[in-house]
């Protein structure tokens, strides 16, 4: 189906009551288990004993190890492996691009630190696509601003690596060349470069974690009057929304996505998260895998993308505590909506005032492929404290150590000490949360 097509279906569907809505959930699902059965050996195997009469809880969850390391038998296409993702993602002029015309790769490592390769398929893309044109703004006024604008959108993100803000606007730039409307800033650049960058642009839309997009409002030089500011990745904060919005005199909104799961939820009027639940089946559940009801926090979420063919996530565990709501909401909408408890990794500061986004830090890490969970701990007189697993901890190290050495100096960071700790990764004893970058 044309892109065209899926615009139609998603306008359609975003009218549905609930109970229309559980329907095409229902219809989706069945559609989707049946073609992963067939296509897909991982799931022919792991639905061996599951008749053709099923419910959704019947279908045993999923996570990213077990995806992982079933990485080929999951895909639903024989022909794509993943050496061949391996082979095509060595060249970063690929970012973007789809393997054999027909998928875009992302990587991503989520909230637990593991690393992940996520395919999109045309349809997949279209969904998503979709949903960012009909759902994305919040209010009505700031979409009208921003077509007036010619719908000019900066994303400042790490401009490069495979990973879905950048690959998913490198591939709408390559589509459309002619239309000079989205640009990506890279987030590491000198900040004279970034300054210099959005101001010759001058974005109607701006874009980014909540993070990076508070330091770029600290820069001085920075001259732009975006018509709406559209966070993710992160959680963003009440303090984060005020400052931004104080900074450029703006409307200040997120989202909630994630890369297996595509676009979850919307952000309203009301700054409530809308499910966009006839793309998206979202289980809140405990730590065994009971269902948790609505207004309860759960311990972990599992997702159903009922657009992904090629890589099918279903019942797939996500990590974020969430709670589902079923109330009315005043902005109109009939979906249900959630309160997300996000990323929330902390900004840290080095001799002189330096601050550094935790994003940055976190990408640098993802990078080294020999690392499989990690945590940057800062401590008093600029000593960060590594904490890692790897299968040789002592080589992933020296690789990570000097990459953070080489960014942090970048920065303009200078005498600043990283060590290899003796302990593992760990959450918070108390909250239960857990963050990748942290002060101490």
């Amino acid at each position: 189906m044309s892109l065209l097509g899926m615009m139609i279906k998603t306008r359609r569907g975003g009218s549905l009551s609930g109970e229309k809505l559980r329907e095409l959930q229902q219809k989706r699902l069945k559609k989707l288990v049946a073609y992963a059965r067939k296509n897909s050996p991982y799931y022919e195997k792991l639905y061996s004993g599951i008749g053709e009469d099923f419910e959704l809880s019947d279908l045993p969850p999923t996570d990213k190890p077990g995806i992982m390391a079933n990485f080929d038998s999951v895909l639903t296409d024989r022909a794509v492996t993943m050496e061949r993702i391996d082979k095509f993602t060595e060249n970063t002029d690929n970012i973007g691009r789809m393997i054999d015309g027909k998928y875009l790769i992302f990587r991503t490592s989520g909230s637990t630190g593991n690393p992940a390769v996520v395919l999109y398929d045309k349809r997949a893309v279209d969904v998503s696509s979709a949903v960012a044109a009909l759902r994305t703004f919040a209010r009505k006024e700031d979409f009208d601003r921003f077509m007036e604008h010619g719908r000019r959108t900066a994303g400042v993100f790490a401009d490069h690596g495979f990973y879905l803000a950048c690959g998913m606007s490198r591939y709408l730039q390559l589509k459309m060349p002619r239309k000079n409307t989205k640009i990506t800033v890279d987030v590491n650049a000198p900040e004279e470069q970034i300054v210099r960058e959005l101001n010759e642009f001058q974005p109607a839309m701006l874009s980014g974690y909540p993070s990076n997009l508070s330091l770029l409002a600290d820069l001085a030089g920075l001259d732009i009057s975006p018509d709406v500011i559209i966070t993710g990745g992160e959680l963003l904060t009440d303090s984060i929304r005020e400052k931004l919005s104080g900074r450029f005199g703006c409307y200040v909104q997120t989202h909630y996505s994630c890369t297996e799961g595509g676009e979850t939820a919307c952000e309203c009027s009301e700054r409530h998260l809308h499910l966009n639940e006839d793309w998206v089946i979202f289980e809140p559940v405990d730590k065994d895998n009971r269902p948790v009801g609505c207004g309860a926090r759960s311990d972990k979420v599992l997702i159903t993308n009922l657009s992904n063919f090629i890589q099918p996530f279903i019942r797939y565990e996500l990590t974020d505590r969430v709670i589902l709501h079923d109330e009315k909401c005043a902005c109109g909408r009939s979906t249900r909506w959630v309160e997300i408890e996000g990323r929330t990794d902390d900004i840290l500061t080095f001799e002189g005032g330096i601050s550094v986004a935790p994003m940055s830090l976190y990408k640098i890490l993802e990078e080294v492929k020999e690392i499989r969970r990690f945590q940057l701990i800062q401590h008093p007189g600029d000593r960060l404290e590594l904490r890692l697993t790897a299968d040789d901890p002592e080589k992933a190290f020296e690789t990570a150590k000097h990459d953070l050495l080489t960014f942090l100096e970048s920065k303009g960071v200078v005498g600043a000490e990283v060590f290899l700790s003796d302990k593992a990764p760990e959450a918070h004893k108390v909250s239960g949360k857990f963050k990748h970058i942290l002060r101490a």
